[in-house]
């Protein structure tokens, strides 16, 4: 989803600038999203429009950051408080060279979105038919990485297919033929949307075919703001929790506090994709140590860091089931 579109980084930029020094003034915090808003997010905007923030002593902002890169590096420069993020931005953020003080507090989404997608009419019916294939990506290095990983294990080599770079638009080259497959569309999403355009398409799940299961959507903060706001931090996620819960006993409840929220949204798209992101919504609040270190353990053997990271850097689980 967050592949979409790309707005130009200038915007992120003014937010630096001009946003607030830290997100939070009388009891109110700032949540940057990850992505425009969204059924992913419905949770979020279930514990704004019903209340549950408030009763947790929380009032919050939900503000998208303009850029799917902007708000982890806001949020690590003490800029605003708390934002939707990903497990590979949080481990990449760790292990770069300046590695920002980013950790995940929360779950929101809990199991990847992202795909390897492809036009039933195709024929592909496994991985190893990738063979002779034209693959289009939109995120590099990390969609590269994330393909040849699964070709791999599919006992492919680089030479057997071609890949390709699409930019923003996935949808397009995939309904012209001018690519096979394509890695980056999300299962709630990209799907529905081909659906809608009258077209039958299938994917293959990451984490089914080579790739550590990951947490798709958490929740950040930077170490400074946890220290000083541990209680404020909690809260949030105690609240998430509920609104989460809330939106798994009540989804159609649930769907309609998200529209009325977001009244622009193409509602019949939103529907479909609120259909398929249920399941995937957190179940819990505390986070495997395991899965954050299977998925380190891949990022430095593929490449896409170059030193592994201390686990209680990367999340901190501050309430129990």
């Amino acid at each position: 989803m967050k592949k979409l579109l790309r707005i130009m980084f200038g915007i992120s930029c003014i937010m630096i600038l001009f946003g607030p020094i830290n997100g939070c003034d009388n009891g109110k915090v700032t949540l940057l999203l990850d992505w425009f808003p969204n059924v992913d997010h419905t949770p979020l905007y279930v514990a704004q429009e019903n209340g549950i923030f408030e009763k947790h002593g929380l009032s919050v902002e939900l503000l998208w950051g303009g850029d799917a890169d902007a708000p982890i590096k806001l949020v690590a420069a003490g800029k605003y408080p708390f934002a939707v993020s990903y497990q590979q931005s949080v481990t990449i953020a760790r292990a770069s060279e300046e590695e920002l003080p980013v950790k995940s507090i929360g779950l929101l989404v809990e199991h990847p979105l992202n795909t390897i997608t492809f036009l039933k009419k195709s024929g592909i019916k496994t991985p190893a038919d990738f063979k002779g294939k034209k693959i289009g990506y939109t995120v590099a290095p990390l969609d590269v990485l994330l393909f040849n990983a699964i070709a791999e294990n599919a006992g492919l080599k680089k030479d057997d297919y071609e890949l390709i770079n699409i930019g923003t638009n996935i949808i397009a080259p995939l309904l012209s033929g001018q690519i096979d497959a394509v890695i980056g569309p999300f299962r709630n999403y990209e799907i529905n949307m081909l659906k809608l355009e009258g077209a039958e398409a299938d994917f293959f799940a990451l984490e089914k075919h080579g790739i550590p299961d990951y947490y798709e959507l958490v929740i950040i903060t930077n170490d400074s703001y946890l220290e000083k706001n541990k209680e404020t931090t909690k809260n949030l996620i105690l609240a998430i929790k509920e609104a989460i819960s809330f939106t798994k006993k009540n989804p159609e409840k649930a769907l309609q506090l998200f529209l009325k929220a977001n009244p622009d949204s193409r509602k019949e798209l939103e529907e479909l994709a609120f259909r398929d992101t249920l399941e995937f919504f957190a179940t819990t609040q505390v986070q495997m140590k395991e899965k954050w270190e299977a998925f380190t353990k891949f990022a430095v053997e593929r490449g896409l860091i170059s030193k592994t990271v201390k686990v209680e850097d990367l999340f901190i689980n501050l309430v129990e089931e």
